[in-house]
C-alpha cells in the first residue's frame, strides 16, 4: 500500500548540531536545502562539532541548547538569554566557547561536508508515532531534526523509498539510505528537556534507524502542504 504523503513541517538548520528554525517553504538545491548546515562549530583540532565522535566529528556537549537562524539574510546564533549574534562575529565564537566549555570557532563549509550521511533528511509522522507507542510517552518529532516531515500512515514506510525517486513540491529527490540515529535524539535542546530512552526505543523497533536520507536530483521549492509522490 502506498501512503498518502503530504508535507506537514519543514526545518532548516543553518549551523550544524544547533537547533534550527521552522520554515513555510524551502529551496532545494543541488547541495541540499538552501542554507542548511552551511556553518558549523569547529573544535581546537579542526573537527566539526557534533553529538558524536567520528573521524570528521567531535562531540561538543550543549550545542543543541543553541540556535541557528537567518535574520535579514545573515546567519545568526541564538543564546538561551534570548540574544542573537552574527555567526562570523568574533564575540560569537567567544560566547559559544564559554557556553560549551571548550575553545571553538565557527566556520563555513569548505571541501569537507557538514552533512552526516547526506543532504536532505525525511521523516514520516507514523514512524514518530510508533516510537511514542513503544515508549508510552509523547516524543516530539523535532528531536529527530528532519528537514522534511511527511504525513504517513505506516511506520517506517520511508525505508521502502530507498533506491527510488521522490517528487517533493517542484523538486525531485533520490532516496539513498535509511537514517541511522545516535544519542542526540535523547539530548536536551533549547526547546525540549532531556528524554532518555528514545534511542533505545528506535533500536528495539527498527535497528536504530528512523527516516531516510535523500539527495536532490532536480532542484525546486517545497512548501508546507505540498504533496509528495514516490516513483
Amino acid at each position: 500500500m502506498t501512503d498518502s504523503l503530504r508535507v506537514v513541517a519543514l526545518h532548516r538548520f543553518p549551523v550544524k548540531s544547533m537547533l534550527g528554525e521552522p520554515a513555510a517553504d524551502l529551496a532545494l538545491t543541488e547541495r541540499g536545502v538552501d542554507g542548511d548546515r552551511v556553518w558549523s562549530v569547529r573544535t581546537a583540532d579542526g573537527k566539526i562539532g557534533s553529538g558524536k565522535n567520528t573521524r570528521r566529528f567531535a562531540a561538543v556537549p550543549r550545542l543543541l541548547e543553541l540556535r541557528g537562524g537567518v535574520r535579514s539574510g545573515t546567519v545568526v546564533v541564538g543564546f538561551p538569554d534570548g540574544s542573537w549574534l552574527p555567526v562570523d562575529a568574533a564575540e560569537t565564537a567567544e560566547r559559544v566557547s564559554a557556553f560549551v566549555g571548550q575553545p571553538v570557532t565557527l566556520a563555513r563549509e569548505t571541501e569537507i561536508s557538514h552533512f552526516d550521511d547526506g543532504p536532505v533528511s525525511l521523516l514520516g509522522t507514523a514512524s514518530v508515532a510508533a516510537v511514542e507507542a513503544e515508549r508510552g510517552v509523547e516524543v516530539d518529532a523535532r528531536r529527530f531534526r528532519a528537514n522534511v516531515l511527511l504525513e504517513t500512515t505506516s511506520a517506517f514506510v520511508e525505508e521502502s523509498w530507498v533506491g527510488r525517486e521522490l517528487r517533493l513540491g517542484s523538486a525531485t529527490l533520490f532516496v539513498d539510505m535509511p537514517s541511522p540515529r545516535c544519542v542526540m535524539v535523547d539530548m536536551e535542546t533549547a526547546d525540549l528537556p532531556e528524554q532518555h530512552g528514545n534511542l533505545l526505543a528506535v533500536g528495539r523497533l527498527n535497528d536504530a534507524r528512523l527516516g531516510v536520507i535523500a539527495r536532490v536530483v532536480s532542484p525546486g521549492p517545497v512548501r508546507v502542504g505540498d504533496e509528495a509522490h514516490i516513483h
